[in-house]
């Protein structure tokens, strides 16, 4: 994950964060029976259009934001 300066996580647009967790909601509304969870969002920062990552470290385009899932669950529930 990427860190600030001060050793913390960046602090996220919350239009950003609000739609990657709705991009993780519809693919687990239409696909109930996968069970390999992502590891987060890869999401543009300014289509806030993404796709699940599920595997290794994602290589983003100069646009794009990663959201790790430990961001994106605790807003679900």
């Amino acid at each position: 994950m990427l860190k600030e300066p001060n050793g913390l996580p960046p602090v996220l647009d919350p239009t950003l964060l609000k739609a990657a967790r709705q991009i993780y909601r519809t693919y687990y509304e239409v696909h109930p029976e996968e069970m390999q969870r992502p590891i987060g969002v890869a999401i543009s920062r300014k289509t806030h259009r993404g796709k699940l990552i599920f595997g290794g470290k994602p290589i983003l385009l100069p646009i794009e934001r990663f959201i790790p899932l430990n961001q994106i669950e605790p807003g679900l529930h």
